[in-house]
């Protein structure tokens, strides 16, 4: 199953003429998760030739106004297209009387809009996985989320599968899916023909936060961590004071999570992306700063690591990326000038 991660968004606070405020789509499979709408969103997503998404949840990290002032747009738009599919829409406490303050400029949707506040936890199923929320440290009440996998059935061994009677066919798929057979008179368990359970991939992306040990815990092992990186280590004064994250503390983040790949957003117009990118990369060298609309790409662990498509977006539709070129330590078009 295909997962991508789209950058739509990648300022802090105010967009620039080349950064959008925060936006980070997250595709696997059939399914489509925005984290966070900034301003203008919807016209992100045209500029990026992915088009205008049927997104199947949105959720929100906090309630700051450059993480959802794309709402009332986007929302009005689908109305406008027609939709009529339920949308969740999940964030922190506060979040109804956001949307309530928001009714007269959104107006009537003509689809069932399900605002749902959360804790700490998990707070969407999907098919093999699930997205769970937690505790971040910001300014105001704060989130962050992460896509986790289940772990999936180990590889099949065609040969001893054959060596214990069973036929190529149907009965090879029941024994993948978990299912014990009969062949003859001989009972088959899946665990004489699987081998060990493969682990699935983790995404966790943070929105605004201080550098907290949640993080941390929630990403062990991750393939990626989207972690803010607001200011460079000169300013840590400012960033304790605003409750953001400098980008040597975020690669400190991921290198204590062993993280595959650290990727850098919420981006200050204050300092030079380059800046960014070697203040964390001296810490974990394993670090991308991402502009709106770069991808990245994650296999299964069997299939590789995470691949950095620089300006994927703007070349392949929603639900396919760009061939890959490069792994994430051999970038070949620098992704953070």
């Amino acid at each position: 199953m295909d997962l991508w991660v789209t950058f739509i968004g990648t300022a802090a606070s105010v967009p620039t003429a080349s950064r959008g405020t925060s936006a980070t789509l997250v595709v696997r499979g059939g399914s489509r998760v925005l984290i966070d709408c900034g301003e203008g969103t919807q016209r992100q997503f045209l500029r990026s030739g992915l088009g205008l998404l049927d997104l199947d949840a949105i959720l929100l990290t906090h309630l700051h106004g450059d993480h959802y002032l794309g709402l009332p747009g986007l929302l009005k738009t689908y109305a406008l297209r027609g939709r009529t599919e339920h949308l969740p829409l999940i964030g922190p406490p506060g979040l109804t009387g956001l949307l309530v303050a928001l009714q007269s400029v959104i107006g009537r949707l003509p689809f069932p809009l399900e605002v749902r506040e959360v804790q700490p936890g998990l707070v969407l199923e999907l098919d093999g996985g699930r997205w769970e929320a937690f505790p971040t440290r910001h300014s105001v009440r704060s989130l962050g989320f992460a896509l986790i996998e289940d772990p999936r059935p180990g590889m099949f061994d065609v040969a001893a599968a054959q060596a214990l009677g069973v036929p190529a066919g149907p009965l090879f798929g029941r024994l993948q899916r978990g299912e014990s057979i009969r062949v003859g008179d001989r009972e088959v368990n899946p665990n004489q023909v699987l081998g060990p359970a493969r682990p699935g991939r983790t995404v966790v992306v943070t929105g605004d936060t201080e550098p907290c040990d949640a993080t941390a815990e929630i990403a062990a092992g991750a393939e990626l961590l989207v972690h803010e990186a607001t200011f460079v280590d000169d300013e840590r004064e400012r960033a304790r004071e605003t409750r953001h994250s400098t980008a040597r503390e975020a690669a400190e983040v991921a290198a204590r999570a062993g993280v595959q790949l650290l990727a850098l957003t919420h981006l200050s117009s204050r300092f030079m992306p380059r800046e960014i990118r070697k203040e964390a990369a001296a810490v974990f060298p394993e670090s991308v700063v991402p502009r709106d609309f770069d991808q990245i790409e994650i296999p299964f662990a069997e299939r590789g690591v995470p691949l950095f498509h620089a300006g994927g977006a703007t070349r392949r539709g929603p639900d396919q990326g760009p061939q890959a070129t490069a792994g994430p330590g051999t970038v070949t078009a620098e992704p953070d000038l």
